[in-house]
């Protein structure tokens, strides 16, 4: 498994069945334009779109990718956050291979609108160096040796607790929304939730194969 390759297509069709199935509740959410889940919907499908198109390219180069084909296809806000944190994300994996590190950085990024992902509040400290550990992991010869289950577990059981009996990955998800750019707006943060859930549910599932 340390040196198997994720599929991002795989994973981002995954959050765009997730948006989909969601869109109505997103767009109620939205006290502004009340667009926001069909926006979400067509960002995902174009991210998705460009993985298809990108499949056999570097992980890099399908995050750039990816946010070109964004750029020109939509013009939301959200749209352009998005794409700045694809734009990000292809920088800090390139030359680098997809695991479960990999994602995880991917998934900061996007969270990120682009920005360098802040620290979460309470609990902060925990939640940075496990994701610490787990984007390091497999950068050396000896591979990855965790997966995200084993690394939710061991350490999110202290932090679910804390909040009042919310799954560990209901925490990790939290803690990876605090203070990021998708969480300045209700409708934003509903969606970053379901995003950033769904990228992590997919990825434990690929890893536990």
């Amino acid at each position: 498994m340390a040196n198997e390759q994720i599929d991002l297509m795989k994973l981002f069709s995954q959050v765009t069945k997730t948006v989909k199935k969601n869109q109505t509740n997103l767009n109620q959410a939205d006290d502004y334009n009340h667009d926001h889940g069909d926006n979400m919907v067509e960002i995902f499908e174009v991210i998705t779109q460009a993985m298809k198109a990108k499949k056999n390219a570097p992980p890099a180069d399908q995050l750039e990718y990816a946010a070109q084909l964004l750029r020109g296809k939509s013009q939301s806000g959200s749209a352009s956050l998005y794409a700045n944190g694809l734009e990000q994300a292809a920088k800090q994996v390139l030359g680098k291979n997809v695991d479960a590190g990999t994602v995880v950085t991917i998934l900061q990024s996007l969270m990120g609108g682009g920005t360098a992902p802040q620290k979460a509040a309470e609990g902060g400290d925990m939640v940075s160096t496990l994701l610490g550990q787990l984007s390091g992991a497999g950068s050396g010869d000896a591979g990855q040796g965790l997966d995200l289950g084993s690394l939710v577990s061991a350490g999110m059981g202290y932090m679910a607790a804390k909040q009042g009996g919310k799954s560990d990955l209901e925490a990790l998800t939290g803690a990876l929304l605090s203070g990021s750019q998708m969480a300045q707006t209700p409708h934003r943060a509903q969606s970053g939730e379901l995003v950033a859930s769904t990228l992590l549910k997919s990825l434990s599932g690929m890893l536990a194969k």
